[in-house]
């Protein structure tokens, strides 16, 4: 099957970007197609919806983006939490392949992926801070979204980019989840659209 994994923070120590290199390494390691990209290395423009040459899907990965999410058989999204929600990252990522602008032929690339969320918090508490995006994605794009998902503090590490036991046996099963609920959605004879 096909995979994006999407990175959507700027720390340069992010911890979810960690979650998202062990999500993609342990996908290709079954043997999956992987598409895996980052916010740091590969930005995207603010969101305007200015459809004209200077706007935000003119952007060069603008549609590097689109493809990876539109093309996905599931989708691993990964994701820090501030102040009690997820980091304009992943908001600005959604708005920008969510849109679509018929001039250049994009449909909203979010509709029915199954998502898989990999989140980085500061506290034990914020754990379901996620939990508005994820009903977004249900709601705006009829994203059917994993119920197994990861939540880690810098608790759950054993040192950079080495996950505790605990951790480990998590996203495993976390990813191990993502690609079965993906498995058994592909091939479904229909396709959402913008509706209320």
């Amino acid at each position: 099957m096909k995979f994006a994994v999407l990175s959507t923070s700027l720390d340069p120590e992010s911890r979810s970007a960690w979650l998202c290199n062990l999500a993609a390494a342990q996908l290709r390691a079954q043997g999956h197609e992987v598409t895996h990209l980052d916010l740091r290395a590969a930005p995207l423009p603010p969101f305007d919806n200015d459809q004209g040459p200077q706007g935000c899907y003119a952007h060069p990965q603008t549609g590097v983006y689109h493809r990876a999410i539109r093309e996905a058989d599931g989708v691993f999204l990964g994701v820090p939490v501030y102040n009690w929600g997820l980091g304009s990252g992943v908001k600005a990522l959604v708005e920008l392949t969510g849109s679509s602008d018929a001039a250049r032929g994009l449909h909203g690339a979010w509709f029915d992926r199954p998502v898989t969320f990999l989140v980085s918090g500061g506290l034990d508490h914020g754990y379901l801070s996620h939990g508005a995006f994820a009903f977004g994605l249900m709601v705006d794009f009829r994203c059917v979204v994993n119920p197994h998902f990861v939540y880690a503090t810098s608790a759950h590490w054993a040192a950079p980019g080495v996950p505790g036991d605990w951790l480990r046996e998590r996203l495993n099963r976390t990813v191990d989840r993502g690609v079965d609920l993906s498995a058994r959605l592909m091939g479904r004879d229909y396709a959402s659209v913008w509706e209320l």
